[in-house]
């Protein structure tokens, strides 16, 4: 008689069975509170000039008047100034005009400071808050004349991509108008929708003839 573990004996190996039953849990649903804004500008040329500006005048201010408490003479173009100021009344042509161009500086550094800036980047929707994407408008312009290039009839397509507006002009050398352009505004709808931009851009399509030779 021969035991259990007589050679070439099989034995059944150890088997993970899955449970039919079970399901897989669906993946995280993107969270939607967070708000997708513009992206900020640095505003580097701006603030860079401007602070090289009141640096230079501050310190030729700052020089004659250290220059004074030494006991020197004030420099001429601070003791023309102060005359020039205390002569000439409000309502000269010059006052007016250096206010003029002061108050529109102002307004000017006023609007760079209040207003985001990169009207070149399409802020996307956030999945999740810590993190932040943006699309090119050139790049979404690119996207979209690619689709249209696909739909058939089309001979040739140029689209221009604002923040709110996208405007398509494709040229049509076969089938009819009306067909190109419903097939161009299901395609382009698809293909916005699928860019994932927080505030899709509205489309205008025109479909046109090619022009004639000669």
């Amino acid at each position: 008689m021969s035991g259990p573990d007589e050679q070439g004996a099989t034995s059944r190996l150890p088997v993970m069975e899955r449970q039919t039953g079970a399901q897989q849990d669906p993946p995280p649903a993107p969270e939607t509170g967070a708000r997708a804004g513009r992206f900020w500008s640095a505003r580097r040329v701006p603030a860079a000039v401007t602070a090289l500006l009141l640096l230079v005048l501050a310190g030729a201010f700052l020089y004659d008047v250290a220059a004074v408490r030494a006991g020197r003479s004030a420099l001429a173009w601070r003791r023309g100034l102060a005359r020039q100021l205390a002569e000439r009344p409000l309502d000269d042509t010059w006052v007016l005009v250096g206010a003029g161009v002061a108050a529109a500086l102002g307004l000017w550094l006023l609007l760079l400071a209040l207003t985001p800036g990169l009207r070149s980047v399409l802020p996307m929707r956030r999945t999740h808050p810590d993190v932040r994407a943006g699309l090119d408008r050139d790049a979404a312009a690119t996207v979209l004349r690619d689709r249209a290039m696909e739909v058939a009839g089309v001979q040739s397509a140029r689209v221009r991509t604002r923040r709110s507006k996208a405007k398509v002009r494709a040229v049509s050398h076969f089938r009819e108008l009306d067909d190109v352009r419903t097939d161009l505004d299901a395609v382009l709808t698809d293909t916005v929708r699928g860019l994932g931009l927080a505030r899709p851009p509205k489309l205008s399509v025109r479909v046109r003839r090619p022009g004639r030779k000669g």
